[in-house]
Order: C-alpha cells, then structure tokens, then sequence
C-alpha cells in the first residue's frame, strides 16, 4: 500500500508540473494583463513601472521559473487586481464551493442510488420507465437553461426562493456555512439542485444499469431460491456488488462538481471559486487562474487516491491482488 501511495504522489507531482506549464503558456498568449488593469489614458512610464512591478517585464520562461521557485514554498503569486495572495483569495472562497458541490453530490446520492434500484428491479413497471425518461432530461437540458428557469419559477413567479447570493452563513469550526440557518439553506437549495440535475441522472443510469446486470447472476438466483425478502436480497448481495463503479463516479463526478461549478456559481451570483474564477479570466489575474487550476488538479488528485484506498474495504479481491503484487 505505501508503495502504491508513493508512486500516485509521483504521478501527481508530474501531472501538477504539466498543468502549471500549460496554463500558464495558455494564459500568457492570451494578452497582457496591463492592457486591462491599467487606465488607457496613462502614459508610457506608468505602463512601464506598472509592467515591472507586475514582472512583466521578463520573458515568459524566467517568469514560469520565478513562480515554480516560489511555488515550491507555497507561494502561488499575488493577485494583480487585488494585490493579495492567489492562495488566500482561492481559500476564502473554497467553503462555498465545497459545501454547494457536497449537497449537491448528497442530492444525486440520496435519490439517484434508490431510483437507480428501483428502475433496475422492476424495469417493465411504468414508474420504472418514468423514472428513466426522467433522467433523459437530466442529461439533455443545459445547466444554464435550467437555472434560469428555476429562478423564474420558483423566485420570480412564486416567490418561494431566493434567487442570488448566499444568504446567511453560520460558522462551523471557523469555516462560514450556510445550512445551518433558514436563510442560509433556502439560498443553497436551487444550486444546489440545479448542480446535481445531471449527476443524479448519471447515477441512476448506472445504478439501474448494474442492478439488471446484478439480478441475473447465480447468487442473485441462490438468495431467491433460499426464500431470502428481496429488501435483503437488494441490500446485502446486489447493491454490495455494484458499490465499486457507482463509488469511482461518485469520486471523479465530486471533483467535477467542484471544478464545474462555474455556470451555476455564475448564474446564481454564488460566491464560490468558479465566480472567482470567471472574474479573474476577465481581467487576465494569470497567479489567481494558474494557483486555481493546481489546488483543483490537487483535489482530483487526493479525490482518487481516497477512492482506490476505499476499494478495497469494498471489495476483498482488490487487497488480495494488492498482496499478489
């Protein structure tokens, strides 16, 4: 296991390499910084101290050097716009992105994984098929689109919800979170929902999808023969079984809810790292874009390792080929 640990971290040191590069050769080619913080009408010495002070002023490969050298210490540049660390302005904004990717993955766990059981059980019964031309939509209706609809439903023409923002936060050991309160939970539902529209529908695909495959298996056969109720014959031997794959999407979807999040933060004014994020490519902030793209390659990266290590307390066959190798 140490062994497998020790070369991911390898791996990842490799992958963090590479993404730095590009992104920072992507946004280096994209323009120049000053041509958007600096007032048009300042003269050429202000653009230039501007330029210097910036360092701007270098070729792009000692100003990749300078940051692989101050990355190394865990300083990811300071923000142009802002003139704060990148880090510090990513951190502030990171429990908000977190807590809406952790309810929205919550609401396709919670109603994806029974759905799924239930399509596959039954899969000639009408709910079944309701339930599977459901997650059609899913799939189907962009992020954006559905949004703006539930803004228009639920907060223009009902009133129900709030339509942007936060609402109100409640610290919980030190980090700002916003379902502890009425307020704060009533601004996070329709995010929330709108996010896990297309992880719910992917859920139930492959639950459904595992489940069929699972009833069909000989011990599936053996436990109705035994007279086993089929809620034990679903809880203990199918749903035991197709765990493995449901629990791989669960982990690389988390990440991408995190790393996603973008159009809905947008849309809904939701002050988490994709607004920053969209706010920084407006004004070329290169150290908020790049330090952005590494915790986020971070993230998947520890996101995996945790789903390898849980394979095996899922499944005894990954520790006995782990002890083979």
């Amino acid at each position: 296991m140490l062994v497998f640990i020790t070369r991911r971290i390898l791996q990842s040191v490799i992958a963090l390499f590479i993404m730095s590069a590009l992104i920072f050769v992507g946004v280096f080619a994209i323009g120049n910084p000053i041509d958007i913080l600096i007032n048009p009408q300042a003269d050429q010495a202000e653009i230039a101290r501007a330029t210097a002070a910036l360092g701007l002023d270098k070729p792009m490969w000692v100003q990749y050097w300078e940051f692989l050298r101050h990355a190394l210490s865990g300083d990811l540049g300071r923000s142009f716009s802002q003139n704060i660390p990148a880090v510090q302005l990513i951190f502030e904004r990171m429990p908000a992105t977190v807590e809406l990717a952790l309810c929205a993955m919550l609401m396709a766990i919670v109603l994806g994984i029974p759905l799924g059981l239930v399509a596959g059980i039954k899969p000639d019964a009408w709910y079944s098929k309701t339930i599977m031309a459901g997650s059609i939509f899913g799939f189907s209706l962009p992020t954006f689109w559905v949004g703006l609809m539930m803004i228009m439903v639920f907060s223009v023409y009902l009133g129900w919800l709030p339509s942007t923002g936060r609402g109100h936060t409640t610290m919980l050991l030190g980090i700002p979170v916003s379902f502890l309160n009425w307020d704060g939970l009533m601004h996070l539902l329709m995010p929330a929902l709108n996010l896990a529209l297309f992880k719910l529908s992917l859920l139930i695909r492959l639950t459904r999808a595992g489940t069929r495959e699972a009833m069909l298996q000989d011990y599936v056969k053996f436990a109705r023969a035994k007279g086993l109720p089929m809620r034990r014959i679903v809880g203990v031997h199918v749903l035991k079984n197709i765990l493995i794959p449901i629990v791989t999407v669960i982990g690389l979807e988390f990440g991408s809810l995190i790393a996603f999040a973008i159009v809905t933060e947008t849309i809904f004014a939701w002050p988490g790292m994709g607004k920053l994020l969209i706010d920084s490519i407006n004004v070329l902030d290169r150290p908020v874009i790049v330090a952005y793209v590494l915790i986020i390659v971070c993230m998947f990266v520890i996101i995996n390792l945790v789903v390898d290590l849980m394979y095996s307390l899922l499944d005894p066959r990954v520790r006995l080929a782990e002890a083979r190798a």
